[in-house]
């Protein structure tokens, strides 16, 4: 298994720029050399599919849930026009994998066949401190126990089935009792906490800068924790709004996710384009 651990980093936000704006190509020819017969396939988006495809049956990493949730939940139950999917978030000590905002907030964590168990606990206990709904999207190998263990919990369970399709198996209750303010707020950066304070005071704190942050995050602090929270996903469900919808419409189902966290602009979208129809060329 863990000589499949290079097509990880071919599916990160960096790796695929560089491949398609600089034609930096080393890592994306090494894996079509080993895992792609390159006789049956035309074109970069040929070689990305045939790839995509050794995931599906083969290797279902991270990226392989993530991009799964965003095309099934975001763009097929809900839409990019209602809804924000976040990835990555820094909460405590841990980071959200997959955060769904729409109505409200769900927090995805993704375990995998790859992955184990052992800091689920503590991550979920820091999710709780930025938002109320959690759950867990695993794979069938782990659906019973994970059912068993959270049986008395407001947490969810999901399992991506051999099929693809996401299979509920507890639905995630609202839980406030762990929201912590302090924490909502190392999460939001300085336009976004200033966007809330204004909306809320009407005012910015008129203080030294050594003494910003504290004042503004002592603001937010006092606001009434169920406005806060309110606020605080309001400002979050901005984030990542896809500016060409057109575009991102045109975007192959495997890069889904990968596209929609990187925040294309034209530019970005006319170089995926010229690299998918490209003819394929994983010599090296």
């Amino acid at each position: 298994m863990s000589n499949n651990l290079i097509l990880n980093r071919l599916f990160t936000i960096a790796a695929f720029r560089n491949l398609i704006e600089y034609s930096d190509s080393s890592l994306y020819s090494s894996i079509i050399n080993k895992y792609i017969n390159q006789s049956i396939i035309e074109t970069n988006q040929d070689a990305i599919t045939q790839i995509y495809n050794y995931l599906r049956h083969q290797y279902r990493n991270q990226y392989f849930y993530k991009n799964t949730i965003l095309n099934k939940l975001l763009l097929g139950v809900h839409s990019i026009n209602t809804s924000t999917a976040l990835t990555e978030i820094p909460i405590a000590k841990s980071k959200a994998d997959f955060v769904l905002i729409n109505g409200k907030a769900v927090v995805y964590e993704i375990k995998t066949e790859l992955d184990n168990l052992e800091r689920l606990e503590s991550q979920i206990s820091n999710y709780y401190k930025a938002f109320n709904h959690v759950c867990v999207l695993t794979c069938d190998s782990y659906a019973s126990t994970l059912t068993h263990h959270f049986k008395d919990s407001p947490i969810g369970i999901y399992v991506l089935s051999s099929q693809e399709t996401i299979q509920k198996l507890k639905e995630p209750s609202e839980y406030n009792d762990f929201l912590d303010p302090s924490v909502m707020f190392k999460i939001l950066n300085k336009p976004e906490y200033e966007d809330i304070l204004m909306e809320y005071y009407k005012e910015l704190p008129t203080v030294s800068q050594v003494k910003y942050y504290s004042e503004c995050k002592k603001l937010f602090m006092n606001i009434e924790p169920k406005k806060s929270y309110q606020l605080f996903l309001k400002t979050l469900k901005s984030r990542n709004m896809i500016s060409n919808k057109q575009n991102f419409a045109s975007v192959p189902y495997e890069l889904k996710s990968l596209v929609y966290f990187s925040q294309y602009n034209d530019s970005d979208y006319e170089n995926l384009n010229k690299f998918l129809s490209t003819k394929n060329g994983g010599m090296t």
